[in-house]
């Protein structure tokens, strides 16, 4: 299992969320930084040779994204804690409907 934290309070809007996340993953310098870029970066987390993110999952490994100040998070920016969540649930979907077990889950903390 692999973990990462995800500092909430830099936060402030999409472009940050953005930004964030892709200075926590190592996203590609090509990062569109929008949710449906997001999602296929994410989705690549257990292809070495994708080259969409510095963290790879071997076959079964799960990723943890710990998510700090979640409600202060939610309380902020509803909809960008609403995203992160349904999107997760997709990147999960994908791995599933490939016959993948690696999964990436989220920590409230």
């Amino acid at each position: 299992m692999k973990t990462v934290l995800l500092e909430t309070k830099s936060i402030t809007d999409w472009d940050s969320f953005h930004s964030e996340f892709a200075r926590l993953m190592g996203f590609p310098d090509f990062y569109g930084h929008n949710m449906n870029a997001w999602i296929d970066c994410m989705s690549y987390l257990n292809d070495a040779n994708a080259g969409m993110s510095k963290i790879i999952l071997e076959n079964g490994e799960a990723l943890v994204i710990n998510v700090a100040d979640t409600e202060g998070f939610k309380k902020r920016l509803p909809e960008i804690f609403e995203a992160l969540v349904e999107c997760t649930a997709f990147v999960n979907q994908r791995y599933a409907e490939d016959n993948e077990t690696s999964v990436v889950a989220l920590a409230f903390q």
